[in-house]
């Protein structure tokens, strides 16, 4: 098992930049590929973007990608999601996920751990 902890939401205009980051317990991080979900406000959960347990493949959401970066540290249990150039339409309630199985998934019960998600919130 693996247990997920979201940090770095926060309020920012349209245009500017966040950081955010999942910190996962457990010995084996590295064996679970780890990804990024997130829902607004009377939407349903969706994919933004993965990277395999390797760090060696990514993968977006068209409406994120040129915008959004993910990156894993294996030594320090963490997995991050730089967003930059961000718009009000990427206001949500941001999740981390990590899963083992061989292919990434960008449905949601294609995941089976669930961090509890962190509020990111874009002003125009």
């Amino acid at each position: 098992q693996v247990q997920l902890v979201e940090s770095g939401g926060g309020l920012v205009q349209a245009g500017g930049s966040l950081r955010l980051s999942c910190a996962a317990s457990g010995r084996t991080f590295s064996s679970y590929n780890m990804g990024w979900f997130r829902q607004a406000p009377g939407k349903e959960r969706e994919f933004v973007a993965a990277i395999s347990w390797s760090g060696g493949n990514t993968y977006y959401a068209d409406s994120v990608k040129g915008r959004f970066t993910i990156s894993r540290d294996n030594a320090k249990n963490t997995v991050t999601l730089q967003m930059n150039s961000l718009k009000p339409e990427d206001t949500a309630v941001y999740y981390c996920a990590a899963d083992r199985r061989i292919l990434i998934s960008t449905v949601v019960r294609g995941w089976d751990y669930w961090g509890q998600g962190t509020q990111v919130s874009v002003s125009s």
